[in-house]
Order: C-alpha cells, then sequence, then structure tokens
C-alpha cells in the first residue's frame, strides 16, 4: 500500500527530527507529512532541512494554532490528489512506536480501520502515574458506555486507514479539534459498519517537549460525546412515541 503518516506538531523541535528518522528507518516504504501549526521555535526549518524533505518528508505549514483535529483533516485532504492507498495518523513525541507502523499497515489487508490500542491483549502504557493511567481508563469507559461503541481504546492516536474508510467515515468533514477527533472517528466508522481492528501496542509517555492536553480539551470530549449520542437517541424517541401514537 501506497502509505502516508500525518504527524502534527507543535513546538516540537526538540525531537522532531529524531521521530523523523526513526519513522523512516522502521517504515521504509512511507512518506511523512509534518503538519506544522506555525511553531515559534522553528519546527518547519528543521522539517524543511531534513535530508529526506520532498523525497520522502514534506512539509505542510498553517498559518496559526488551531487544533488536533484541525491539523488532521487537513494533512488528510493534503492526501487526496496524491493517490495514497492508507494514511496513518501519529503523534511526533515517541509516545507511538515507529516499528509498529508496518503492523497497522498490514492490519489494513482485511480491515478499514487499524488501530494502535493500550487496551487490548498485549497493550501497555508505560512512564504513567496511576492517577493518570486511571483517568484514560474512565475516559475510554464512559465515552465506550455513552456511544456504545466495541474499540476498547476510541481516544487512541496512532491509527491506519484505508483511504477509502477514510473518507466513507467522513473525517473531513469531522467537527472535532481537541483528542476527541480520535473518538469522533472512531464512532463514525463503527456507525457505518467499517470494520475496525485493535493492533497491541506499548504507549511510551513524551521525554521532549510539552503535553498539549488541557481541560478544555477534556471538556469539549465531554460535550461532543453526550451530544452525538443525545443525537441518536432523539430520532429513535420520536418514532417510537409516533408509532405508539397511532
Amino acid at each position: 500500500m501506497k502509505t502516508l503518516v500525518v504527524m502534527p506538531t507543535y513546538q516540537e523541535a526538540a525531537g522532531i527530527v529524531a521521530i523523523l528518522d526513526a519513522v523512516l528507518l522502521e517504515a521504509p516504504d512511507v512518506d511523512v507529512l509534518v503538519v506544522d501549526d506555525s511553531s515559534p521555535d522553528g519546527t518547519s526549518i528543521l522539517v524543511a532541512d531534513h535530508p529526506a524533505h520532498l523525497v520522502r518528508v514534506f512539509l505542510l505549514k498553517r498559518p496559526e494554532k488551531d487544533g488536533l483535529g484541525a491539523a488532521y483533516r487537513a494533512g488528510f485532504a493534503w492526501a487526496q490528489p496524491r493517490n495514497y492507498d492508507a494514511v496513518v495518523q501519529m503523534d511526533a513525541d515517541f509516545s507511538h512506536p515507529p516499528a509498529k507502523i508496518p503492523e497497522l499497515v498490514a492490519a489494513l489487508r482485511t480491515a478499514d480501520v487499524a488501530i494502535g490500542s493500550r487496551y487490548v491483549s498485549g497493550g501497555a502504557i508505560e512512564d504513567w502515574s496511576a492517577s493518570r493511567r486511571a483517568i484514560s481508563w474512565l475516559g475510554n469507559m464512559f465515552v465506550r458506555t455513552v456511544l456504545g461503541l466495541a474499540v476498547h481504546d476510541a481516544t487512541a492516536g496512532f491509527r491506519a486507514f484505508r483511504n477509502k474508510a477514510l473518507l466513507r467515515l467522513g473525517a473531513l468533514e469531522s467537527e472535532s479539534n481537541g483528542y476527541c477527533f480520535q473518538v469522533e472517528n472512531a464512532w463514525r466508522a463503527e456507525r457505518i459498519g467499517l470494520r475496525v481492528v485493535e493492533v497491541p501496542i506499548t504507549f511510551t509517555d513524551r521525554t521532549l517537549g510539552r503535553s498539549k492536553m488541557s481541560s478544555w480539551i477534556v471538556l469539549e470530549a465531554i460535550i461532543r460525546v453526550l451530544g452525538w449520542r443525545f443525537r441518536e437517541l432523539v430520532p429513535a424517541r420520536e418514532q417510537f412515541e409516533g408509532a405508539a401514537s397511532r
């Protein structure tokens, strides 16, 4: 499969060269698109100076920081006219293991979406405190329970899509901008009947740079998840009430 790895960045100068080198080494058949939100630390300059720039490494520089979901949508749109068969999304901080990219792409031989999962057999998390593990686990349980999802790691950010599936689930028309973007696409994929598989990975906390997580991102996820479920339930209730009145 002709594959593109989309990697959003903001203030990742400390590790961007190392992650690009690792991806190119571990997945020698993929291209990488860095979507940089005009990082003031010079991330985009380092990408443009990489020896593989314009060969296997490409740069899409956006004018301002506009959210994770918006960055991924821009990257997915960039892929469309370039005839990629598969698109992988991953972080730039080594929390997602580059060595697992070939396995995720290989899973697309029989699946539409492959998720690098922390919460299936063989999956693990390293270097997180007990409280952070609990918050992540509870967040996934909340999402799975409210939306009725089968996927175990709905918030995972390491994924591979068949490009046709990416278009079918409407990822380019998605609404979320924070980490809820991951939940939205898992929900959309399951609702239209796409085959979603989970590949176990070991998630490692970032050692360079700073996390972009904020209370607003968490709040957005809660509001949107409840809103999506409400929109699903209202038509069903209206149909029931209409049938009962006849």
